[in-house]
């Protein structure tokens, strides 16, 4: 067994690949759980849009169909970075890993500031939830309901992509100090996992807030 196999297996493993299989499970279970999350978010606001349609319609039209889409692309090329990184660390390639984990680190810090730029716009138009929401359509409490649900689960999805920039930053540290090799990449593949599924998350956001006020 080659030592860095040997040092990479924790006490409680018989072996390397019991360690993988293990974590790998914990991490689908993992996944799993916020995938019924969101699902149950997703459930909630098919509801609410089937018995307001006009409203919903409504309110995707005050989205910035532009700016929304930039953020996608951004996102996307995140994802893509992030796969160069994981083919980096299985080639055994230190410094193509530190280089593509910065760039999807800073990539993701981009998507989040056009994020909250476009939170700020809605602030200022007062699409905002709350007492400083305004909107003199008959449709308006439905169209403030669209907005909580647009404020709580991309708020959320951003949440996640936050502590996706720690997980990297941690990957990142640890990619310097040369604990990866060919041979022991695992926490860079999982680490990949979830930054992809957030990604997934927010296509599916994109498409439920942005596109259908494009056929109001």
């Amino acid at each position: 067994m080659p030592e860095s196999a040997t040092l990479a297996c924790r006490e409680q493993f018989r072996t390397p690949g019991q360690q993988r299989e293990t974590a790998s499970i914990g991490m689908w279970v993992f996944l799993a759980n916020e995938v019924m999350m969101f699902g149950g978010l997703f459930v909630a606001y098919t509801v609410y849009r089937a018995s307001h349609p006009e409203a919903f319609a409504a309110g995707s039209a005050d989205m910035n169909i532009l700016l929304g889409s930039i953020n996608t692309a951004i996102l996307l090329t995140s994802s893509l970075t992030l796969a160069f990184a994981e083919h980096s660390a299985q080639a055994g390639n230190q410094r193509l890993l530190g280089l593509f984990l910065i760039l999807t680190m800073l990539i993701g810090l981009v998507f989040l500031g056009f994020k909250f730029t476009e939170y700020y716009q809605h602030f200022q138009e007062h699409k905002a939830p709350g007492i400083w929401f305004n909107d003199s359509s008959p449709y308006a409490a439905s169209i403030q309901m669209f907005f909580v649900f647009y404020y709580v689960m991309t708020g959320l999805h951003a949440v996640h992509m936050i502590i996706g920039l720690g997980i990297l930053s941690v990957l990142l540290f640890r990619a310097v100090l040369g604990t990866f090799t060919a041979e022991y990449h695992t926490p860079i593949m999982f680490g990949g996992l979830y930054w992809h599924f957030v990604d997934i998350i927010w296509i599916f956001l994109y498409a439920i807030f942005y596109l259908p006020g494009l056929h109001k």
